[in-house]
């Protein structure tokens, strides 16, 4: 059964929190604070916080600048998932993933599915691996980032979730990069 083993040490991850937003402020980024709280919560370090709006190269450009910097380990983004002319996340960020994670964005519908229905087809969620840091981009809800969170992010992201997370894989993902991440994470 899937659970935690408290034998195992907790390890911190570092994690960068963006908003694509046109219309969003740090004083009303709900679905940021959202993710920051959770983030918190579960004894990780918020590494940096942005918001930027829905525009291609000014997306790229703030992930591209995180997945470089070697204290940060993973970049959760909200925001610019849907069908809207202006939702350009997912073309903004795909085409930096060295490794697509097509599982998230399925299991992202599935909860989903489970909380909005059949709306859950308007989301185009979705993530991967860049330079050893992994990447998450959620819909520009609260609700949609708690569904996140709670049922996919807050287990894959604690090492001592079992029977597998990407926490204890974290060392082996920059193998070709040579860039060590997640010290005290062993296989």
């Amino acid at each position: 059964m899937p659970g935690l083993d408290d034998s195992r040490q907790f390890v911190p991850l570092k994690i960068a929190v963006l908003t694509v937003s046109d219309t969003r402020t740090p004083e009303d980024d709900k679905s940021g604070n959202t993710l920051v709280e959770r983030i918190t919560a579960a004894g990780h370090t918020l590494a940096a916080r942005g918001i930027v709006v829905d525009d291609v190269a000014a997306i790229r450009s703030r992930v591209e600048t995180w997945i470089a910097d070697p204290e940060i380990d993973v970049v959760i983004t909200t925001g610019g998932t849907g069908f809207t002319g202006r939702d350009v996340t997912p073309e903004a960020v795909e085409p930096l993933f060295e490794k697509r994670m097509d599982a998230f964005s399925s299991l992202f519908l599935l909860v989903s599915f489970q909380k909005i229905g059949t709306s859950a087809i308007q989301t185009r969620a979705t993530a991967g691996v860049a330079r050893a840091t992994y990447i998450f981009c959620l819909p520009g809800s609260p609700g949609a980032c708690k569904d996140a969170w709670d049922n996919i992010l807050v287990h894959q992201l604690d090492y001592r979730y079992r029977p597998c997370n990407f926490v204890e894989i974290m060392p082996r993902l920059d193998e070709h990069l040579r860039r060590p991440k997640a010290k005290g994470a062993t296989v």
